[in-house]
């Protein structure tokens, strides 16, 4: 398995530590609002890379953790903690916003076929690992203390901005002065943040003995991988997002507990954008999450079918549009498993062909291309056809084995495709194709055969 080192900048074979052993730590979400599909793109690129290496032959443990205090609105030391701002918006206490969104990231994941990882472990349940892991930065000599809060001083690790080419120069001051006159140098972050002592008490603090307060949102995600995967493990996955800040801080805090980074591969995807790479947002309209896709008659797994269509280091452009192409294109391929009555044999050349993409750093839209080239292979039986696509879902995790159920279709429909059967018949090939797209743009898979055009399950 090859796969695009973020330490490295370059494509490299994963060497396990422990042979055929693989273990995985990625950054979870934060539970303080909503899980849209963009911010799915990264739990399903994930989730393939997961299937993928079982299917290689490893044995694979992954962490993910869950967010649940300590991410400030800046992802910096200054701003208010994202729960908090959570529980205010809608009248909730901290907890309650902690396992509301919580709940609809897990019913996300169900719908979109994501695996949910081995370990799933919650920064609110691990506070006393987490101060233990300050201790160990502390008795290091990384630390020191501000009026603020515990800090790691960046000083004292000579490589901090090598992991993301950082310009330490460039750093800039932070909003609050009085913090920034205490720090040592402006790229230190917080390990454990003070509650404040004027204004409203904070939902979430615990004693510790540097005083009353929080961990910073850096620390979770060191102190939780090493819990559960021991002080070196093999990949860390997260958003490139994560490159500059989190995953260079949890770089640091590593050599300052153990003298080393704890994973070997930093493995990031990139983002969903809107058309022209604009940012996905509300205002755009272009905002969704998997269960209002549910709501539209928009099947999820079309979208985790769109994301196929994507590599997970280039992003996907993502529009309703594109969405309901992708839909039409998944729903054939559903068709095509399903209809075939008996499974026969995987096709050996096939699946030689598969695991050499996936093992390609997930060359997902290289193994979509070979999905459909099997389906029109004349040279591959089709009982054979179906025991290895069934076989690549496995990875692809798109419930092929499923059947589509049929709709009934309007008069309005039912005339279009009887017009479509006539200019095909009169060989008239650009009409056929302009009822085509009309058929497909109201939501319906076409398929030609002997009999004429037939369509299948309704798009909204």
């Amino acid at each position: 398995m090859r796969l695009y080192n973020t330490a490295t900048r370059k494509v490299e074979e994963i060497v396990p530590i422990k042979d055929k052993q693989i273990g995985i730590y990625s950054c979870g979400p934060t539970v303080y609002w909503n899980q849209h599909i963009g911010n799915m793109y990264a739990y399903i690129s994930w989730d393939l890379l997961v299937r993928a290496l079982r299917y290689l032959g490893y044995e694979v443990k992954q962490v993910m953790n869950i967010t649940d205090v300590g991410h400030l609105v800046s992802d910096g030391d200054e701003g208010e903690d994202k729960m908090e701002k959570g529980a205010k918006r809608e009248g909730l206490t901290v907890w309650e916003i902690a396992k509301k969104y919580e709940q609809q990231f897990f019913d996300s994941e169900k719908l979109l076929n994501i695996n949910r990882p081995e370990v799933v472990c919650a920064a609110t349940d691990h506070i006393p690992e987490q101060i233990a892991l300050i201790q160990k930065i502390e008795a290091n000599g990384f630390t020191y203390i501000t009026s603020d809060g515990v800090y790691f001083d960046t000083g004292k690790f000579p490589d901090y901005a090598q992991f993301a080419h950082l310009k330490l120069e460039e750093i800039k001051d932070t909003k609050r002065d009085e913090i920034s006159k205490e720090k040592r140098n402006l790229s230190d972050f917080a390990l454990w943040k003070f509650s404040p002592k004027d204004g409203p008490k904070r939902q979430m603090e615990w004693g510790s003995p540097w005083g009353v307060g929080f961990p910073g949102w850096h620390l979770e995600c060191t102190a939780m991988s090493v819990k559960y995967l021991g002080e070196t493990f093999d990949i860390h996955t997260g958003g490139i997002d994560h490159i500059p800040v989190h995953h260079t801080n949890e770089i640091a805090q590593g050599y300052g507990a153990f003298g080393h980074q704890t994973a070997h591969y930093w493995v990031h995807n990139a983002f969903v954008v809107s058309k022209g790479g604009a940012k996905m947002s509300k205002s755009t309209g272009n905002l969704f999450l998997a269960q209002e896709l549910a709501t539209m008659g928009i099947d999820p797994l079309a979208y985790r079918y769109m994301v196929l269509t994507s590599h997970y280091r280039k992003g996907l452009e993502f529009s309703l549009d594109n969405l309901k192409v992708a839909m039409v294109a998944y729903q054939k391929l559903k068709n095509f498993v399903s209809e075939i009555g008996v499974k026969g044999s995987v096709s050996e050349a096939y699946k030689q062909a598969f695991e050499t993409l996936l093992a390609a750093d997930l060359a997902m839209p290289e193994v979509i291309a070979l999905v459909w080239k099997l389906t029109k292979d004349v040279d591959i039986r089709p009982e054979d056809k179906k025991a290895t696509l069934l076989d690549f879902d496995r990875v692809l995790g798109l419930n092929l084995g499923e059947k589509i159920k049929t709709v009934e279709i309007s008069d309005e429909i039912a005339k279009l495709v009887m017009a479509r059967d006539a200019a095909r018949k009169a060989k008239n090939w650009e009409e056929s194709d302009r009822l085509r797209k009309e058929l497909e743009q109201a939501g319906f898979v076409v398929e030609d055969g002997l009999d004429g055009t037939k369509v299948k399950k309704m798009i909204k």
